[in-house]
């Protein structure tokens, strides 16, 4: 049994920042759960570029307003309070904030928690720690 306080992860390791969202990593790849688990914040105003070539992503969004464009089509997805979107074809996309947005995100495979964005919105596998 695992239980995880977001209080014990914020301004650990484990919180990463970067200029448009903070994430909040509860559970990676070292809990041996196959998948790992993000609470994330979105800037307001912001738009960020993501690629998850690796990685297959759920997002629930728990608070906010925004929207992901997917790049193959420019189909535009309005997100909102209590909806999921999943990025299931590794899909190339926008994620543009109208408002703080809060999100849950679930990723497989289960990410280290030392991964940053590549030039292209891409997360590495991380085969070992």
């Amino acid at each position: 049994m695992k239980v995880v306080a977001l209080k014990d992860i914020i301004g650990t390791e484990q919180e990463v920042k970067a200029d448009n969202w903070t994430s909040r990593r509860l559970l990676l790849k070292k809990d041996g759960m196959g998948y790992s688990v993000h609470d994330t914040i979105i800037k307001a105003g912001t738009e960020t570029h993501i690629w998850y070539q690796n990685h297959l992503e759920s997002v629930y969004c728990i608070e906010g307003e925004g929207e992901v464009v997917t790049l193959k089509d420019n189909k535009v997805w309005p997100i909102k309070k209590d909806e999921i979107y999943a990025l299931d074809q590794h899909d190339e996309h926008l994620l543009r904030a109208k408002t703080d947005m809060r999100m849950v995100c679930v990723f497989n495979p289960p990410i280290t928690g030392a991964e940053t964005h590549d030039e292209n919105g891409v997360y590495p596998v991380v085969e070992d720690e």
